[in-house]
C-alpha cells in the first residue's frame, strides 16, 4: 500500500478516514488535524499559557508533543494519585513524565495528592466509602478538583487533557444509555471558562486512540503501557470494547456518531447550557463552582476523611 501523499510505502493505514500514510507524512498529518480541531472549536490562542495534564501515556504525552511541535506555549502538570499496588503505577507514571519534559526543556508541575492531603487516592476511597471499593469515583473527583485549582493558581489560560474519540465516544454512549442530560449537556471539545473555573479543551477529540498510538511510536515517545490497575472490569472498558467491535466492522462509525451528536446539540437537540450554568456557584471553603447547596464534592471528602 503506498502513501496517499508522497507515493512511498505506506506505515499507517487508517481505514477509518480511507487514508494511507508514510512515517513523515503521517507524523505531520497529526499535528495538523490537532490545530484544525484547536481552531475549529476555538480551544486556544499562541499568545495563550496553556497547562497540560499529563499522565505518562500515550494520549497526554504525545499532545504535549504535538502543541510544542505547533508552537503553543505549553507546560505540563502531574498528578501523583498513589497508586502503586504490584507494578508503582503512579511512580513509573511520574518517571516517564519527568523524562519527557527534562529531554525536551519543557516545565513540569508535580502535585503530590498524599503530601498534599495526606493519604493517597486509594486509601481516601476507604476511608470517603466512595466508589464500591474501587477508587475510580473518587480518583476522577481528586483529577478535576487538583487540575482546576492548579491552572488557576498558577495563572493558567486554559487547561488541556488527552481525552481522544475513543475516550469521547464511549462517555457519550454510557450518558447516551442512561440519558443523562446534564452530563451530554457539557460534553464537548470545549468547556468554557468562568469564575472558579478554567476553561477546560480536549484537542484529541477527533483523534483516534490507534492513530495516537502509532503517533508516540513513531516519535519515540516512551509511555506506560499498563493500565491503571484499578482499570479492569470498568464499564468504560466495557463501552470502548462494544465501539471497537462496531468500529471494525464500520469503520468510521464513532467519528460519526460523536461528531454528529455535537452538531445535533449546535441546532439545538438539547436544553440551552445557561440553565445549568446558572445552577453552579464558588464552593465557600475553595472557590471552586459547585452545583450543591453549600461544600464541593471534593470539600465534603476531605472533611470526612480527616475525621
Amino acid at each position: 500500500m503506498k502513501c496517499r501523499i508522497c507515493g512511498r510505502k505506506a506505515a499507517v493505514n487508517m481505514r477509518q478516514h480511507k487514508l494511507a500514510l508514510c512515517r513523515d507524512d503521517f507524523l505531520e498529518w497529526v499535528p495538523q488535524q490537532v490545530e484544525r480541531f484547536i481552531q475549529k472549536y476555538k480551544m486556544f490562542t499562541r499568545e495563550e499559557r496553556v497547562l497540560v495534564a499529563v499522565s505518562g501515556g500515550k494520549d497526554s504525552l504525545g499532545l504535549w508533543d504535538i502543541l510544542i511541535r505547533l508552537g503553543y506555549r505549553a507546560d505540563g502538570v502531574y498528578i501523583g494519585l498513589g497508586i502503586d499496588e504490584g507494578i508503582a503505577y503512579s511512580g513509573k507514571s511520574q518517571e516517564l513524565c519527568e523524562k519527557f519534559s527534562s529531554n525536551h526543556g519543557l516545565t513540569l508541575h508535580v502535585v503530590d495528592i498524599r503530601k498534599e492531603y495526606g493519604h493517597p487516592v486509594p486509601v481516601m476511597s476507604e476511608l470517603s466509602r466512595r466508589g464500591k471499593g474501587k477508587p475510580c469515583a473518587v480518583c476522577g473527583l481528586v483529577k478535576r478538583h487538583v487540575m482546576n485549582r492548579a491552572a488557576r493558581e498558577m495563572g493558567y489560560d486554559v487547561l488541556v487533557t488527552g481525552h481522544n474519540l475513543d475516550d469521547e465516544a464511549a462517555v457519550l454512549f454510557a450518558n447516551t444509555l442512561h440519558w443523562e442530560g446534564e452530563y451530554l449537556l457539557r460534553q464537548g471539545p470545549l468547556l468554557p471558562g468562568r469564575e472558579g473555573l478554567v476553561r477546560k479543551v480536549k484537542p484529541l477529540c477527533r483523534i483516534y486512540e490507534k492513530e495516537m498510538a502509532a503517533y508516540t511510536l513513531l516519535r519515540d515517545i516512551d509511555y506506560i503501557y499498563e493500565e491503571c490497575p484499578f482499570a479492569a472490569g470498568s464499564t468504560t472498558t466495557y463501552y470502548k470494547e462494544l465501539l471497537n467491535k462496531l468500529e471494525n466492522d464500520h469503520p468510521g462509525s464513532k467519528m460519526t456518531f460523536y461528531v454528529k451528536f455535537l452538531k445535533s446539540r449546535q441546532s439545538g437537540l438539547f436544553v440551552e447550557k445557561e440553565k445549568i450554568q446558572q445552577s453552579l456557584h464558588p464552593c465557600p471553603n475553595c472557590g471552586q463552582l459547585t452545583s450543591t447547596d453549600d461544600l464541593c464534592s471534593f470539600c465534603r471528602m476531605i472533611d470526612k476523611i480527616s475525621q
